[in-house]
């Protein structure tokens, strides 16, 4: 009997020791990421199914008439002014297409609460040549994909003067990124730039800009900059989809 338990025992010792060893070999479940979803893009999305933000004719936009036109999809301006999408938008994620002629500076607009007074009433992710010499002793927050004036891009990503660039900004709420042909340039935490004088980074913030970025509305009108500096810039596949803002 005393030997039957002892076969028994470690009969129960070898299944143990074999849960055990199996437990170890099985592959663990994968970690989830505490950060959101806007502060990872990897790739530019598939909007062809999205909306345009400008209508073929340009009916829902504000412009001046004979500055901006669309040609077979391509929208490009004859002046340094701007156009607008009629509506206000918040909580989205807007991309496209632009072509920069040598040193051109453009740019794209959101959260615009005044077209007729935009540039301390909007915020900028900036469109440059960089390859530009014109350009080249510029601050880096001028450099393409940058929050204009305000926080630089991570890298240089832009192609050069004639090649077409894809460019997707999300916007949730205070939290903008900005993918640049397949390369995440920026993210911007707009409740960091709580000082009218100086930037999170302790560059200084050019007056012309207007006041501190945290308190501003995140809601308003996107509009694209024309041909400032008297370089030309090409637009197309404008296009934008709205976004459910993860909760704070």
């Amino acid at each position: 009997m005393r030997m039957r338990n002892l076969f028994l025992l470690a009969g129960v010792v070898l299944l143990s020791v074999s849960v055990v060893a199996l437990a170890a070999d099985a592959p663990s479940k994968p970690t989830p990421t505490s950060q959101p979803a806007a502060s990872q893009p990897v790739a530019h999305p598939d909007c062809s199914a999205w909306e345009k933000l400008f209508a073929d004719d340009l009916s829902n936009a504000i412009f001046s008439k004979g500055v901006w036109s669309n040609d077979k999809g391509e929208l490009t301006a004859t002046k340094d002014e701007c156009i607008w999408s009629k509506q206000q938008h918040e909580n989205f994620i807007l991309d496209l297409e632009f072509k920069n002629a040598e040193a051109a500076n453009s740019g794209v607009l959101i959260y615009c609460t005044d077209v007729r007074n935009w540039i301390p009433n909007a915020i900028e992710v900036q469109i440059l040549d960089d390859y530009a010499a014109k350009w080249a002793k510029s601050p880096k927050n001028w450099f393409c994909g940058a929050v204009f004036g305000r926080q630089a891009p991570a890298k240089q990503a832009v192609k050069k003067a004639g090649e077409w660039n894809r460019m997707t900004i999300t916007c949730k709420g205070p939290s903008i990124t900005v993918l640049l042909n397949g390369e995440l340039v920026n993210e911007c935490d707009l409740k960091q730039f709580t000082s009218a004088k100086k930037n999170p980074d302790g560059t200084d913030v050019l007056a012309f800009l207007g006041g501190p970025l945290a308190p501003r509305p995140t809601k308003g009108h996107i509009g694209l900059q024309g041909k400032h500096g008297g370089a030309a810039i090409c637009f197309r596949n404008v296009r934008i989809a709205a976004i459910t803002p993860e909760p704070q």
